[in-house]
């Protein structure tokens, strides 16, 4: 798992900046934590605010490696958003 401070651009998935090391965690109110698979892909990133999880994103890819799901959750929202890429 790492964690970053910020993210750039409006495409998914996040692509996160200013990776931030462990220890300034606990003096960080806000920061992104996010896993990725053994090709290196985000497979899910959390925004923590304040110690709890804020936003979710899982993300899902095709055999060529290329997004073919996104699900986000939001603590504010019932619903997940699921965003499908490359149908039809």
């Amino acid at each position: 798992m790492r964690c970053f401070l910020t993210y750039s651009g409006v495409k998914l998935p996040l692509q996160l900046s200013q990776e931030l090391h462990p220890a300034s965690l606990r003096h960080r109110n806000t920061y992104f934590r996010a896993e990725y698979d053994a090709q290196g892909r985000m497979r899910r990133c959390d925004k923590i605010v304040y110690g709890e999880v804020e936003m979710r994103h899982d993300y899902a890819y095709d055999a060529a490696g290329a997004l073919r799901e996104a699900v986000i959750t939001s603590a504010h929202e019932d619903e997940p958003q699921v965003l499908v890429f490359g149908a039809g």
